[in-house]
């Protein structure tokens, strides 16, 4: 058999082995069939109204939405895609049992060997991972008739917010060595030359920041290919926090059993599969100013200089779809990411990290500002565990590892024989904590490092400290429940117990933070009345961080700096290490230097009603 025709029947035989949606019109077809998805067919507006639907059918547990009318743009557009779990894993039904057995195997080859039968199911996932080269048809656009979504009142203009950001690493070219990931990108406004430039914003540890630095050393400039739409595993590969070794298109070729399709166009790369392909280059040194941008820790991301695109091309398929997504305060669409993330990829994190058991990254918290973490304590089994030792191995481990490295807050504890809660029972876990932390022991701090680029409770941009908290062992203390008999200074007011243990004193406006002072000064003469409240967060209103778990979570976590704001009621400082011998107080209030929370506009609330009312698309789904 001749090469060519060798070449032709492999490709014949991929294109059978196909199992997974072939585009995203498939999907939408294939979700509406079965109750998924609906069409909204009045004209809407993509400033604001677009978003302010999404989060309204989001908020009621709704269905995906294709907007077959978008003003001022000719192509429909679709969210709420991966709006559940459950939507989720229907989308990726045929293909997410195998992707999880190929990750698991890539961090362990051995489980081969134990389970024989997972082989089939290796290699079929193997041969849809190979990309696969594949000439397509598009038509040129402009960047302004694409969908100009703009979410929130105060965003800096239109963005992409299921963007697929495809790189390639100069030193080793080729779309085995890409990168792919979900760096927002900004369409127009504020300095943008409109539909000649886009920015481009990615955050620390991005892979797309290793192949700009080669390319900038180099003096040249980087290629960059932003996708839109195409099938879903696509939007999904691009947020996927991968092993090393295994690129984006490869994962997406096998959550989707259809192989990653490509071809170059003026030296770059296009998926042959997208809807939509932003073709242009990042140039040493060229920033301008991003921006603000309403993101998933509930606040804005504020103006900053980041790298500018220079377009080169846009390219449509006739009939393309949009995909978008919506950010705010979690829960939102991306919560359900990172749920599916963690259930294709929790069980390789523990076989990476010797001693770790399960990690939970709080979706309430922003993801990055808090992990919560079960470890184990194996290093003197001849002797009762009273400190923790192991756990301050596998925190630093933790703390090293992949984009875990950017978390602020990281709470540890020990596996133990009397009923360790998972680290995703969030309250339980800091039940356990609080009852067996020694506080002038277990607190450890590291100043002046590195956290999310989206977090502003930091000294700078990137910039802030952690801390991490350990214990192990059995009960120190029992958690009270009941509002103590205590006398605060003014200023403070209204405690509240938002759970067994935590206590919360809502506080004066933030100033210089001088007045914490004041508080655990007073409350040094009142530790009996406290000990059953290891933990206080000082807050701007008590009654809303009490309401509910989540609010505790979101307030107290996304709001403070571990080295500038966590005080303690008779703390000291022992050659170097920080301990307080009562309640350790979390000043969790609104700083200056914070980023203003999202609000929603009230006039776009109100116009979207109009499609709720009885005979318009949305009746009875907002």
């Amino acid at each position: 058999m001749a090469s060519s025709e060798f070449k032709q029947l492999a490709k014949l035989v991929v294109i059978l082995a196909q199992m997974g949606y072939s585009s995203l019109e498939q999907c939408v077809r294939d979700l509406e069939k079965h109750g998924h998805l609906i069409r909204i067919t009045e004209e809407v507006d993509p400033n604001l109204e677009m978003a302010a639907i999404h989060f309204r059918v989001f908020e009621n547990d709704g269905p995906a939405l294709l907007f077959e009318n978008v003003k001022g743009s000719k192509f429909r557009a679709v969210s709420n895609l991966f709006g559940s779990v459950e939507r989720s894993r229907f989308i990726f039904r045929d293909s997410l049992e195998r992707v999880k057995r190929l990750v698991q195997l890539k961090g362990d080859p051995s489980l081969l060997t134990k389970n024989p039968s997972w082989f089939v199911s290796a290699l079929r996932g193997g041969v849809h991972a190979l990309p696969l080269k594949w000439k397509t048809d598009f038509e040129e656009v402009s960047v302004s008739a694409l969908p100009q979504i703009k979410c929130w009142p105060n965003d800096g203009g239109p963005f992409v917010t299921l963007p697929q950001v495809y790189s390639e690493d100069i030193d080793k070219p080729g779309v085995l060595n890409s990168n792919v990931g979900m760096y927002r990108v900004q369409l127009g406004g504020n300095e943008y030359l409109q539909d000649k430039e886009i920015g481009l914003h990615y955050q620390l540890h991005r892979g797309i920041g290793v192949h700009q630095t080669k390319s900038n050393k180099a003096g040249q400039p980087l290629k960059v290919a932003v996708f839109v739409g195409g099938p879903p595993s696509h939007s999904f590969a691009a947020v996927m926090p991968l092993p090393e070794g295994l690129p984006e298109v490869a994962f997406a070729g096998a959550l989707g059993g259809r192989n990653f399709r490509y071809f170059k166009e003026d030296g770059f790369t296009v998926s042959s599969d997208a809807d939509f392909v932003i073709l242009g280059e990042v140039h040493p040194m060229e920033n301008k100013p991003e921006g603000p941008f309403g993101d998933h820790l509930g606040y804005y991301s504020l103006k900053h200089d980041f790298p500018v695109m220079r377009v080169k091309k846009v390219l449509a398929k006739k009939n393309g779809i949009w995909a978008f997504t919506v950010v705010g305060r979690p829960p939102q669409e991306d919560t359900s990411f990172g749920a599916l993330i963690h259930e294709i990829t929790g069980s390789i994190i523990p076989q990476t990290i010797p001693g770790l058991h399960e990690v939970n990254a709080v979706d309430a918290a922003g993801v990055h500002p808090l992990l919560l973490a079960v470890g184990s304590e194996r290093y003197t089994p001849y002797l009762e565990v009273e400190r923790p030792q192991e756990l301050l191995t596998t925190a630093n481990a933790i703390l090293g590892f992949n984009q875990m490295s950017l978390a602020k807050f990281l709470f540890i504890i020990a596996k133990q024989d009397d009923g360790t809660p998972r680290a995703k029972d969030e309250e339980a876990f800091f039940k356990y904590l609080l009852e067996r932390i020694d506080l002038t022991r277990d607190l450890h701090f590291q100043t002046k490092t590195t956290i999310d680029t989206l977090d502003y409770s930091g000294s700078d941009l990137n910039s802030g400290s952690k801390l991490i908290a350990a214990a192990v062992g059995g009960k120190k203390r029992d958690l009270a429940t009941e509002i103590p008999d205590i006398t605060l200074p003014e200023g403070f007011r209204n405690p509240r117990v938002a759970f067994s243990g935590v206590l919360i004193i809502e506080a004066a406006a933030y100033t210089d933070g001088k007045d914490i002072q004041k508080l655990t000064s007073v409350l040094d003469g009142q530790k009996n009345s406290l000990k059953g409240f290891p933990m206080i967060a000082v807050v701007d209103d008590s009654e809303f961080v009490a309401r509910t778990l989540n609010n505790f979570l979101w307030v107290t976590f996304t709001r403070s700096n571990p080295s500038h704001d966590i005080h303690g009621v008779g703390e000291f400082i022992e050659n170097k290490h920080w301990g307080c011998n009562g309640p350790v107080v979390f000043d969790a209030r609104i700083k200056s230097h914070h980023a203003p929370p999202l609000i929603k506009s009230p006039e776009v609330e109100a116009r979207i009603s109009r499609l709720g009312v009885k005979g318009a698309s949305l009746h009875g789904i907002i």
